[in-house]
């Protein structure tokens, strides 16, 4: 589903825009690390945050990656997972990812301290530009 040019962008450690609906309907939109897993976008988040409680309710969700005109935005329906051993693994991945292995372990240490999920967003649809 996704060429390899795609595949090479999305591996890059960039933000991702992501937005879900909330109660009212109205789009929601936060920045968030994640990473591509085959045909999953992995992110991670707290319980009790609003996108959290937006999936929930309604697990349709959109992941928007940019590097100027050039972006990728993927939308699907997304799985949660409460499991705080995965859920803390993930987290402690993307903090490696994003900041490398001193600082993201660091980082770990307060996340720990967090009740987290993990977000897993099938991929359903893909828009791209500049490819």
């Amino acid at each position: 589903m996704l060429s390899e040019a795609v595949q090479a962008f999305l591996a890059e450690p960039r933000f991702a825009v992501v937005a879900t609906v909330s109660r009212d309907g109205a789009p929601q939109q936060t920045v968030m690390w994640y990473e591509l897993q085959g045909d999953v976008v992995m992110m991670n988040t707290g319980v009790g945050r609003v996108k959290a409680g937006n999936l929930r309710r309604d697990p349709r969700m959109s992941v928007c990656v940019e590097d100027g005109y050039r972006y990728v935005t993927i939308t699907g329906r997304a799985e949660l997972i409460d499991d705080q051993e995965i859920a803390q693994a993930d987290i402690a991945h993307l903090a490696v990812r994003y900041h490398g292995e001193e600082k993201g372990r660091a980082m770990t240490t307060d996340f720990q301290r967090q009740q987290r999920v993990t977000i897993r967003l099938a991929i359903e649809s893909v828009v791209t530009n500049g490819f």
